[in-house]
């Protein structure tokens, strides 16, 4: 039987530096169901850039659960800050608070007595955690604190939030390979972190994403693959349930996201290496491929060199069913196939394309 998590927190110094090493998991077969055949999903919606170099990395979704036509995009400037701009693209707020890296929401963070959503990203030149407070209300992100990380950890490359019975928790990860988990709570109107455990890949990571209700931290090692982590029995090995074969998954992985459809849940990946985007169904502890999907065609440029991806399961803005918003590193004219010389610029643009759930479901004929 699982334990819950709080149950587990006297036990968890005992884990802090130890390594569980990585085991080969029962993930499908990249070649099991359906074709590796990547198929194409047009963008609805992009966001807006100026005038402005934007160096984009990974985006995330929120929509007011009361309203969700009041919706948001946020998106990291890996060299600035953190832009929010509205589910229509258009800029609302640009905070300047240093190089982000990725970037996660999560709903009922209290703060003197009130509901707020914590945003957190990983800084990169501080290397530690900034967070920020969305005000469901006004829809206004502020600044709330900095979190530094341990001295020997260096740099934040990847983070991702998550609920877990009742806490609110970061996983945080870095070029080596190293993971930690922290839980974070307000202490008179600043945040406070307390590290959990510590895990470890043996290289590079990045994307995350923790299944709350699940209790378990999928994370992206860019050239193997991705591995799924128990939170519930932290000392567990980790399962890697999807091989970066060059087939489903071209290396490097990215950003990794899970979007709830009714009682399903689909686990989603981009694979940086084809600029496509990888789908499975979680299904009893397995990963079930359903296929593969680049966002190109319609009125909106096609997303190349993608790198973060986010999804919002239900209704979002215009789309009753959920969204997917992806990283593109070329904001182009427009065509199918942009020009090298425009994606290769130093002058170039980076934006989000969201894509409506829907689509991606009928053209992998999802049922």
């Amino acid at each position: 039987m699982r334990r819950p998590l709080a149950a587990l927190a006297l036990a968890l110094a005992a884990l802090f530096g130890c390594r569980a090493p990585p085991a080969s998991g029962p993930a499908a077969p990249a070649g099991d169901g359906p074709s590796a055949e990547t198929v194409a999903v047009p963008a609805a919606v992009e966001t807006e850039v100026g005038s402005e170099l934007i160096d984009a990395d990974d985006p995330a979704l929120w929509a007011d659960p009361r309203n969700p036509a009041r919706a948001l995009v946020l998106k990291t400037d890996k060299s600035r800050g953190l832009y929010v701009h509205g589910i229509d693209g258009r800029r609302r707020q640009f905070l300047p608070d240093g190089p982000i890296n990725n970037v996660d929401v999560r709903d009922g963070f209290a703060v003197a007595g009130r509901a707020l959503v914590l945003v957190v990203g990983g800084e990169r030149e501080r290397y530690g955690l900034m967070t920020w407070l969305l005000d469901p209300d006004s829809l206004e992100v502020r600044p709330y604190g900095f979190i530094p990380l341990p001295g020997d950890f260096g740099e934040p490359y990847g983070s991702c939030l998550g609920r877990v019975d009742g806490r609110m928790l970061v996983a945080v990860n870095n070029k080596d390979g190293a993971i930690q988990l922290w839980e974070i709570v307000d202490r008179g109107g600043q945040p406070q972190a307390s590290l959990l455990y510590q895990m470890k890949l043996d290289s590079q990571t990045e994307g995350c994403v923790i299944d709350d209700a699940q209790r378990l931290l999928y994370v992206g090692e860019e050239n193997r693959g991705i591995w799924r982590f128990d939170l519930a029995r932290p000392s567990d090995p980790p399962v890697r349930i999807a091989a970066a074969d060059d087939r489903v998954l071209v290396a490097d992985v990215e950003g990794v996201t899970i979007l709830r459809d009714g009682a399903r849940r689909f686990l989603i990946a981009s694979s940086q290496g084809d600029s496509s985007f990888a789908v499975w169904r979680l299904d009893n502890g397995t990963a079930v491929f359903q296929g593969r999907f680049r966002v190109a065609g319609g009125a909106i440029d096609p997303v190349t060199q993608t790198d973060g991806v986010d999804a919002w399961s239900g209704p979002i803005g215009p789309f009753p069913e959920g969204a997917i918003a992806v990283h593109d590193h070329c904001d182009g004219p427009g065509s199918e196939d942009p020009p090298e010389a425009v994606c290769d610029s130093d002058e170039k643009q980076q934006n989000v394309k969201i894509v409506d759930w829907r689509e991606v479901k009928r053209a992998l004929a999802i049922r």
